[in-house]
């Protein structure tokens, strides 16, 4: 597999989402009779959508809101929600702060020590309002916040970080044991991210739940261009459904795959899926709603490391509310409002009446899928030429 990109070195060639398309199915479903919920855990969710555990996404208000909507919204508990008595405040001089300055702001924010009893009490706040509390740490930190969080009424702990292994080798600290952490939590327990086939086989072996898929997809993530590192998400979902699909056959267990990161409208979103995606996350499509505590800006989780950010902050703007975005009625041409909407037209058009159908639509190379026919709105800036 691969061609030669030089003397005795291969390379596979490997496709994003501006690359491919669907293919309209032999028979098609009326859209509001298709089902595109899915399953987390013995949990049905309405809405097949996580929110990104980034502070200009999601907050205790957003998570409520998005909850209350049918979707599953993911608090950062390594943000400035847990540093800060009062967030409100630090998100305001991020969102002021000026150009450049910005990334130092944000690591200078972020120095902020963790305060264990915030992550209790903006738990308890989420689960308040009466929708399901999901969180997120790092491998390093998911020990101690897990418990906390767990006590509290979390519904769902994720294990995440830029790059994760089963077998992480370190003589600085403890690495994480994955497979005894899933089987001590009392709760469901998502890891991530991965973005290979064997890598999310081993990483399924552990028992998580879920899993995440991609590495440095993201609109604020600089993760490929400081590190090199990284799949695009078509290909890198494709493969990680594969081994999803093996794991079951050898064990009977199904986890779930959860594209992570690089869509930006609803064409990029029914791609995923019919990728073998079972859930998407996405965050600056959420950056946008009004609701959003980042008021137009997003950054991402990696922005703040004090030696290497691998993250920016940008500039999306506040294009509608979060029922606009995820539900409608769609008041932008560029296919980033009415997310499900846009879902559930794809799968009646290709005759999928569920996600699993969905997973089977037939995929083609198709780079020109984006300008095909589309001279007029990418000369006036419109539609798909924005």
């Amino acid at each position: 597999m691969g061609e030669f990109i030089g003397r005795g070195r291969k390379a596979r060639r490997c496709y994003g989402f501006d690359e491919v398309a669907l293919v309209p199915g032999r028979v098609t479903v009326n859209p509001n009779e298709v089902d595109p919920s899915w399953v987390l855990a013995g949990q049905r969710y309405r809405v097949p959508i996580l929110a990104s555990a980034m502070d200009g996404v999601v907050d205790v208000g957003f998570a409520a809101a998005f909850g209350k909507l049918g979707g599953l919204a993911v608090l950062n508990l390594e943000g400035i929600q847990t540093r800060y008595d009062h967030p409100e405040e630090v998100l305001s001089r991020v969102v002021k702060a000026k150009g450049d300055g910005a990334t130092e702001l944000i690591q200078s924010c972020y120095k902020e020590p963790i305060k264990e009893r915030l992550i209790a009490k903006r738990v308890s706040q989420i689960k308040g309002s009466k929708v399901p509390a999901a969180v997120s740490a790092i491998p390093q930190r998911a020990s101690t916040f897990g418990p906390i969080a767990q006590e509290a009424g979390a519904d769902v702990f994720i294990v995440q970080s830029t790059v994760s292994t089963v077998r992480h080798i370190s003589s600085e600290y403890k690495s994480l044991d994955i497979a005894r952490f899933c089987k001590g939590m009392k709760i469901p327990v998502i890891v991530g991210n991965c973005v290979t086939y064997q890598v999310a086989l081993e990483l399924m072996e552990c028992g998580p739940s879920a899993i995440l898929v991609g590495i440095g997809p993201g609109a604020a993530c600089t993760t490929r261009g400081v590190l090199g590192l990284g799949v695009p998400q078509v290909t890198s979902t494709v493969d990680c459904a594969a081994a999803r699909d093996f794991y079951r056959k050898k064990s009977g267990r199904y986890v779930p795959i959860i594209t992570d990161g690089g869509m930006r409208t609803g064409g990029d979103v029914c791609k995923a899926f019919a990728c073998g995606a079972d859930a998407v996350m996405i965050g600056s499509p959420f950056a946008r709603s009004k609701e959003a505590p980042g008021k137009g800006y997003h950054w991402g989780m990696a922005t703040p490391h004090a030696n290497l950010p691998r993250g920016t902050r940008v500039h999306v703007g506040v294009t509608g509310t979060l029922e606009e975005i995820l539900f409608g009625p769609a008041r932008k041409d560029d296919g980033t409002q009415n997310l499900m909407g846009a879902l559930v037209m794809a799968m009646g058009s290709v005759g999928a009446k569920n996600l699993k159908e969905f997973q089977l639509t037939e995929l083609i190379i198709a780079p020109s899928i984006q300008t095909d026919g589309k001279l007029l709105q990418r000369s006036q800036g419109v539609g798909m030429g924005k």
